[in-house]
């Protein structure tokens, strides 16, 4: 699902009215559409008590046509129209039908509203609010406690091309978008601000709607949830090498290891130094393991991998960041680097050209690039952006709404996983599910790599919702990755 800033939407717009749809029926679509989500989520409609505020643009004409409809339709117990500056188009219309209950003012008795409709301002916001918007906001949030908020397009206020907007906008309870989501909609906390988002059609042509930006949907990555051919085995699906596990933090790798296995690689073989192999093999039976004691031997080691995975638990020593080096120079094999694999290495020792797929947090995106987390968080789609085009690598930039940034400059944005995946060891799951998928798809890594992503964020989903958010550990994610990919293949 592709997803457009403001300036993208009106081209969207203006292109749909060009080939022949005029801006009054994409009105009264996105006005039907509006109606169609308040009758599934509030009915039965006539019982409920609705205010609709509209401000001059097509965003309050948008409004006027709910509110239209409302009135010829369902008949609430009570009905206003709120009307915020110049009046917006299809008023006409609504007087015409005989609805008088418009005013330039929220009253009192308004104020036991069940039901807020949300139509003052749409996506072309760049700066702070002006009045009496600006109010009438702060109204939306605070002055109607028994009300559900329904935003037409966009919650008021909200900057629909920013991750972050730093000025007060209206928290819905609901969203309804029209053609497309927008930036602001699907990252940080304008996700939350929009409650329920639901993206709906009201007749721009899909052929038009394309942008570098997607969300991440199921159906992006079906054909690697298609049944495995009857014929194969354990040598058809990828063998993995992970490459971590210090002594004290062998459960990284294991649990590597073990993603990788879950995701259904054939083989996984954890290669570490001599004292930690025992510690691997006691978390984990199914992994084979082997030496890695300096670089000459890896040679051996890598022979016959298909993927490999290097980060978890290695810890940080200037030896292990020239193993790496080494490794990514001499070697053309798809290879996830995470954790201590990133720590050890400078931007510098990655080679182009290569498949390499890179998964760092906020904080290790700071010692990457040497900028600080706050200025990393700010924009993060450019960063991520920036470095994988410039390195040309996959880069993985974790936390909420993942990004995924691919070496052409295309962003893919996870909608999965949440606050109960804020726990030591996710990563490690992550790293290893990646791998395990790219070593049964290494023609299709980049793919697999988004898969990997959503895959893991819908395990922590799950998990929260059997275990609660603030008891799932890192394991629990492995325990809940069949049910991902359950929703992944029930939803394509």
């Amino acid at each position: 699902m592709f997803v457009l800033t403001a300036a993208e939407m009106r081209e969207v717009d203006r292109r749909t009215v060009e080939l022949g749809i005029p801006d009054a029926v994409l009105m009264e679509n996105a006005g039907h559409r509006v109606v169609e989500l308040l009758a599934e989520n509030f009915a039965p409609l006539h019982r409920q008590r609705i205010v609709v505020l509209c401000g001059k643009g097509n965003n309050g004409g948008d409004g006027i046509v709910v509110a239209r409809q409302l009135f010829t339709r369902f008949r609430p117990a009570s009905l206003d129209v709120v009307v915020a500056g110049e009046e917006p188009a299809n008023m006409a219309s609504l007087r015409a039908c005989g609805f008088t209950a418009i005013s330039r003012e929220i009253e009192p008795r308004m104020r036991a509203a069940t039901i807020l409709i949300d139509a003052l301002l749409g996506t072309g916001l760049t700066g702070p609010p002006r009045e009496p918007y600006a109010s009438l906001i702060g109204e939306i949030n605070s002055g109607f406690p028994a009300a559900k908020v329904v935003a037409v397009d966009i919650p008021s206020g909200l900057a629909s091309d920013f991750a972050h907007t730093p000025w007060d906008h209206v928290h819905a309870d609901a969203t309804v978008t029209f053609t497309a989501s927008k930036l602001g909609q699907v990252l940080d906390s304008g996700a939350s601000a929009c409650g329920e988002l639901r993206v709906a059609p009201i007749g721009s042509p899909e052929s038009i709607c394309v942008s570098r930006t997607r969300v991440i949907e199921p159906g992006d990555f079906a054909p690697l949830l298609a049944p495995r051919p009857r014929t194969g085995h354990k040598g058809s699906f990828g063998h993995v090498l992970v490459i971590g596990g210090a002594p004290g933090k062998t459960g990284a790798a294991a649990m590597a290891g073990l993603s990788a296995l879950r995701a259904g690689a054939g083989l996984v073989t954890v290669a570490s130094s001599e004292e930690a192999l025992a510690e691997i093999g006691a978390h984990a039976p199914e992994l084979m393991t082997d030496v890695l004691p300096e670089y000459g031997h890896f040679r051996d080691v890598a022979a016959g991998k298909t993927v490999f995975a290097a980060g978890p638990g290695m810890g940080v020593h200037r030896h292990r960041g020239d193993f790496l080096r080494r490794m990514l120079a001499d070697n053309d094999v798809p290879t996830v680097i995470d954790a201590d694999g990133l720590n050890n290495i400078a931007p510098a020792d990655l080679p182009r050209g290569r498949r390499l797929i890179l998964t760092p947090h906020p904080g290790e995106m700071s010692r990457l690039i040497e900028k600080p987390v706050a200025e990393i968080q700010a924009d993060r789609i450019a960063t991520a952006r920036a470095f994988a085009v410039e390195h040309d690598v996959l880069l993985v930039l974790k936390g909420f709404r993942t990004i995924v940034a691919m070496p052409s400059g295309e962003i893919w944005i996870n909608p999965t996983g949440g606050p109960a995946m804020a726990t030591g060891g996710a990563g490690d799951i992550l790293t290893g599910l990646t791998a395990g998928l790219v070593a049964q798809y290494p023609d299709r890594w980049q793919l697999a790599a988004v898969a990997a992503v959503w895959l893991h964020g819908c395990a922590g989903d799950r998990a929260a919702e059997a275990l609660g958010e603030k008891t799932v550990i890192a394991t629990d994610l492995l325990r809940y990755l069949p049910a991902a990919f359950d929703a992944a293949r029930d939803t394509t």
